[in-house]
């Protein structure tokens, strides 16, 4: 672990737990039912209801079963960060950001 990544306990993608979220801008993390991370991802400021209407999209995508989330103003630097952090520790970008066509820095972890 390098603390760069997000340690958020996970919670289940569903209606009812990402209705009771607040409208904010941030990056959130999907992963399967095995923890697995899937996507990495972020609501920024097109987003009507912020968080609330990017998660709900996530619902049923890329085999999605929880969510872990972060609020931050700085939405695109912390999810570029994350995707570097997954990249150096698994080698790879998560399968539902495979189209990522930006080229990315590289950590030292």
């Amino acid at each position: 672990m390098s603390g760069l990544e997000m340690n958020k306990p996970w919670q289940p993608l569903d209606a009812a737990t990402i209705d009771a979220l607040p409208a904010q801008l941030g990056v959130y993390e999907i992963a399967d039912a095995d923890d697995v991370i899937v996507k990495i991802g972020y609501a920024g400021g097109t987003r009507a209801f912020g968080m609330r209407t990017a998660l709900t999209a996530e619902i049923g995508n890329n085999a999605a079963a929880q969510f872990r989330y972060e609020f931050t103003h700085a939405y695109l630097t912390r999810w570029e960060e994350l995707l570097m952090v997954h990249a150096g520790m698994h080698g790879s970008l998560p399968i539902g950001n495979a189209d990522h066509d930006r080229p990315l820095g590289r950590l030292s972890l």
